[in-house]
C-alpha cells in the first residue's frame, strides 16, 4: 500500500506523533518507519490526494512538531511512495548522506525573511532625490508633456526604484550574513526579497537567535527598513 512521507529524522528523534494527524480525510494515522539509524515518518498515502487547504495543513502540522523536537530533513507536499519497504530502501541507500545533513542542522534554526517594498514610499523617494523623474514628473503632471515624455518618465522611475530595491537586499542581506550559515536567496518578484537563514549556535525559542532584532534595529537605521506594520520602505517579515 502507497504511504504518505513527510520527513526522515535520526533514530534519536523523539517522534512524539500523540497528537498530529495525516493528510487525507478521513486523516490517516501517522507512523514511522525505521530503518538502522534513521527513520522516516508517514501515513497511509490517499486515494484523493490534493492541494487542498486541509492536507497542505496536515503535511505542515506533522513537520513543525518534528522540527520543534530536533533536526528534520523535510519533503515536500505530495511525496508518495510505494510501500514501507521502498521507503526503507531509500533510507539504507542514502543513509550516509541523510545522517550528514541531520548533522548539518543540528542545533540551528530556518528562517524566511522576506521584504515587501511599499511602493507609495518608495515613489515618493524617486521624485524626491531624482532630478530628471521631477522635471518629467512636472512636464507629464495633469495630462501634460509629450508621449515620449511620459514613457521617459516610466523608464527613470522603473530604472530608479529597481536600484533602490537592489541597494535596501544589499543591506538586507548584509546585516543577515554574519548570523547566517548558509543561505539561499530568490529571485525578487515584484520587490520580494527572501533569504533562508540558518543561525549557528544553540537553539533558541522558536529558532530566533538574540543577534536577528539587533540586525533589523541596524536596518532601520539605515535605508527605510521596518518590522511589518511599520510605515517604510520595506517591510521586513520574518518566519
Amino acid at each position: 500500500m502507497s504511504v504518505y512521507v513527510y520527513a526522515i529524522t535520526k533514530d534519536s528523534h523523539p517522534l512524539d506523533l500523540s497528537d498530529v494527524k495525516g493528510v487525507g480525510e478521513p486523516p490517516g494515522e501517522v507512523r514511522v518507519v525505521r530503518s538502522d539509524s534513521l527513520c522516516a515518518v508517514v501515513s497511509e498515502a490517499p486515494d484523493d490526494l490534493s492541494v487542498a487547504r486541509r492536507d497542505l495543513q496536515a503535511h505542515n502540522d506533522v513537520q513543525d512538531r518534528l522540527w520543534a523536537d530536533g533536526p528534520t530533513l523535510p519533503l515536500s507536499f505530495g511525496f508518495v511512495a510505494a510501500d514501507e519497504e521502498a521507503v526503507r530502501g531509500v533510507l539504507e541507500e542514502r543513509a550516509q548522506l541523510f545522517a550528514q545533513r541531520l548533522d548539518e542542522l543540528a542545533g540551528r534554526a530556518e528562517f524566511n525573511v522576506k521584504g515587501v517594498l511599499d511602493e507609495d514610499t518608495s515613489l515618493r523617494a524617486v521624485l524626491e532625490q531624482s532630478p530628471q523623474a521631477r522635471e518629467l514628473n512636472e512636464r507629464t503632471r495633469e495630462g501634460g508633456g509629450t508621449y515620449e515624455d511620459r514613457l521617459a518618465l516610466g523608464q527613470v522611475v522603473a530604472q530608479e526604484v529597481q536600484g533602490r530595491e537592489n541597494a535596501i537586499a544589499e543591506d538586507i542581506l548584509a546585516a543577515l550574513r554574519p548570523l547566517a550559515s548558509a543561505e539561499q536567496i530568490a529571485p525578487g518578484v515584484e520587490a520580494v526579497l527572501r533569504e533562508r537563514v540558518l543561525p549557528r549556535g544553540r537553539r533558541a525559542v522558536r529558532g530566533v537567535r538574540p543577534d536577528l532584532p539587533g540586525a533589523g534595529r541596524t536596518l532601520r537605521r539605515g535605508r527605510g527598513v521596518a518590522a511589518a506594520g511599520s510605515p517604510a520602505a520595506v517591510q521586513l517579515r520574518l518566519t
